[in-house]
């Protein structure tokens, strides 16, 4: 069976993936899937930098603004929902390109890994919450520690989330969390895969990324936070937690100024665009495109040729 096109356009934070990704999308007539685990939350558009009406230039964009802020949402349930569009979206015979940094979601679509299919117990996870809150996390770690050694050495001790969620495949499915970790280890894809991956120098990334916070404080990103506390959402949800949140939130509980605010959001996001770097360059597949030497129309007319003689040799 012939593998249909999936193209991905891949990258650290700040390096220029979602205007890259737009203009490809023009010139193609193609469809984008937003790949950001940051941006599938409502009212969280400053801090998460996700492209306005204009900066989306008419081009639809899929898996925006999806979920409330204290929803749970997991990488199985992005990889069921990005599937469906990519699928709806191959069968109106356009081009599907799936965008941005959270490495995760998109292996789990481009690899279709296999994740449990232990259905979440709320519930149960309550009362290892409980368990947690009266014992310490140390007390489920060493639980984990005993049901799945494996997945134990792989999971912090203080990443309570993940501690909960494998125990509690660990028990519902009765196989250890680490027997479903296997199976979401890279596969051959089932698309006709096409990834880009965008770089520049590490200094000028960082420096873009330090722009890029002060610019999000001026456009109101404290504002934001303190509108999303006033509609009752919890400053220790997930969401809430994400990069940039937690730090404007210490700086609106008093515990830090706005001028460490902003030192540590600039700190944490070098830190993360590291991490990223270290989970793309795993991937053989994709072709590394360098914003500062090539400039961006060229990367856009190199990716767009690259599509289009794809697409003539199908």
């Amino acid at each position: 069976m012939e593998k249909k096109l999936l193209v991905a356009i891949v990258g650290p934070t700040a390096v220029g993936k979602t205007e890259i990704a737009i203009e490809v999308a023009i010139r193609l007539g193609a469809e984008i899937i937003s790949a950001d685990s940051m941006q599938i939350y409502r009212y969280m558009d400053i801090g998460t930098a996700k492209p306005t009406q204009e900066e989306r230039k008419g081009i639809v964009h899929h898996m925006i603004d999806i979920v409330e802020p204290d929803e749970d949402f997991s990488a199985a349930d992005f990889q069921v929902r990005a599937s469906a569009h990519i699928e709806d979206i191959l069968c109106r015979n356009k081009i599907p390109l799936l965008t941005g940094g959270t490495g995760f979601y998109i292996n789990s679509v481009c690899y279709n890994y296999a994740f449990s299919d232990a259905p979440k117990d709320d519930a149960f996870r309550k009362q290892l919450q409980e368990q947690a809150k009266r014992y310490g996390n140390q007390y489920l770690y060493e639980k984990l520690q005993e049901l799945d050694p494996a997945a134990a050495k792989k999971i912090h001790p203080n990443n309570l989330r993940r501690i909960i969620r494998a125990l509690e495949v660990c028990i519902k499915t009765g196989k250890p969390f680490s027997y479903y970790e296997e199976r979401t280890k890279k596969q051959e894809s089932q698309y006709n895969l096409l990834m880009y991956g965008l770089t520049m120098p590490r200094d000028e990334l960082y420096q873009r990324i330090n722009q890029r916070v002060i610019k999000m404080i001026n456009a109101g990103f404290v504002e934001e936070v303190q509108r999303l506390l006033n509609m009752g959402y919890s400053p220790k949800l997930n969401s809430m937690q994400g990069l940039g949140y937690r730090q404007i939130i210490d700086y609106l509980y008093g515990k830090t100024t706005l001028d460490e605010a902003i030192y540590l959001i600039s700190r944490d996001t070098r830190h993360y665009a590291k991490r990223q770097y270290t989970w793309f360059l795993r991937d053989k597949n994709i072709v590394w495109l360098d914003v500062s030497k090539e400039g961006k129309e060229k990367i856009i007319s190199n990716i767009v040729k690259d599509i289009e003689g794809k697409l003539k040799n199908t």
